[in-house]
């Protein structure tokens, strides 16, 4: 068994599409376990397998490892995704914080009430034109890569978001065309190109189950 990875989550994308996004442009193969009920919960609880009674959770390696920065740096490492020293990690941290923050925004969009989602697409909409995207426009201008001369983890997830802004904003690249052309790159990518096949573990923008779903399984009122 310890050779197989184990995506503990629910059946939808949340922290864990990142990890996933990882471990595919890894080549690795992982298998999936899907909360639906609060007493799946208890259990993982109750064996003592969430450190912080969060998931995501992933097994890998003989670990059952939480958090999802924490997981998505041992994964980088482990497959060199994460840059050739310390100081190259720092940046490869830093864009990839950066990401998070966006995605994060965007994540907590399908809880929110429809009254609130209007404003908040348009914070969303704003932030990412003036303060993330430029950055990733001005890092790539010179550069095929945001860190260094290979392929790094920052890379894998400025691509995840700038798929999910598109999802919210069709042309929100049209005035960035360095990150669109980058987008380009990273597309047709071997690995990247199967995990947006029809049929990959890739999963679609969260519905009205997935939220239902999520509130069930902590037991939530909403």
């Amino acid at each position: 068994m310890s050779g197989k990875v184990v995506l503990t989550y629910f059946n939808g994308r949340g922290k864990m599409e990142s990890i996933r996004w990882l471990l595919a442009v890894a080549g690795v193969e992982f298998e999936e376990v899907n909360m639906t009920k609060h007493e799946e919960y208890v259990k993982l609880l109750s064996d003592g397998a969430l450190m912080f009674e969060q998931v995501p959770l992933v097994e890998i390696d003989g670990m059952k490892l939480v958090q999802t920065k924490a997981i998505l740096n041992y994964i980088a490492g482990k497959y060199n995704l994460y840059g050739n020293d310390l100081k190259e990690r720092v940046m490869i941290d830093m864009y990839s914080e950066g990401v998070r923050d966006l995605m994060e925004m965007i994540m907590m969009l399908p809880f929110i009430s429809p009254d609130a989602k209007k404003t908040k697409l348009e914070d969303i909409e704003r932030k990412a034109t003036s303060r993330y995207i430029p950055v990733f426009e001005k890092a790539l201008a010179s550069s095929q890569y945001l860190v260094g001369y290979q392929l790094s983890c920052a890379d894998v997830q400025l691509l995840e978001i700038t798929l999910m802004l598109e999802e919210k904003f069709p042309t929100i690249l049209s005035k960035f065309p360095v990150v669109k052309a980058f987008q380009g790159r990273m597309k047709s990518l071997p690995a990247i190109q199967k995990f947006l096949q029809p049929g990959s573990k890739r999963k679609p923008q969260p519905d009205d189950l997935y939220v239902k779903t999520v509130y069930e399984v902590f037991n939530f009122k909403h």
